[in-house]
């Protein structure tokens, strides 16, 4: 089941399990830039953990909390780092939380891998979000 924006209902869980459910039910191209996300995720980050939470994938490291999440919007993937201000270069799009920033993905446009996976490997080094 999808909800607004195309966002796939999953229950919450922890492991992978769950967040190849989520990737699996995104729809369109962004099942394809889900997958090459989490993939990325998962190359850059070999003790990862994952989760799905709040309708998310959530990435984090044990006793460190989540570095990164995403979520499926209308005309594109929001993929949040949630200690983005501490990242360089700082993603480009702001958050209401002070901490947090995002960066978009719109269908048709070929995200540069490098780039988020440095953005990636800083994020996972920094303490993350414990909700």
């Amino acid at each position: 089941m999808l909800l607004s924006g195309g966002n796939p209902q999953i229950p919450k869980g922890d492991g992978d399990a769950p967040v190849q459910a989520y990737l699996a039910a995104m729809p369109g191209w962004k099942q394809h830039a889900g997958r090459r996300l989490d993939a990325l995720v998962e190359r850059n980050v070999p003790d990862v953990n994952k989760a799905v939470r709040w309708n998310s994938p959530f990435y984090g490291r044990a006793g460190q909390g989540w570095f990164l999440s995403f979520h499926c919007m209308t005309r594109y993937i929001k993929v949040a780092f949630f200690r983005g201000m501490s990242l360089d270069p700082v993603p480009p799009v702001e958050s209401k939380d002070k901490d947090t920033r995002y960066f978009h993905i719109h269908e048709g446009e070929d995200f540069d891998e490098a780039l988020l996976a440095h953005w990636i490997r800083q994020a996972a080094a920094l303490p993350g979000w414990k909700p």
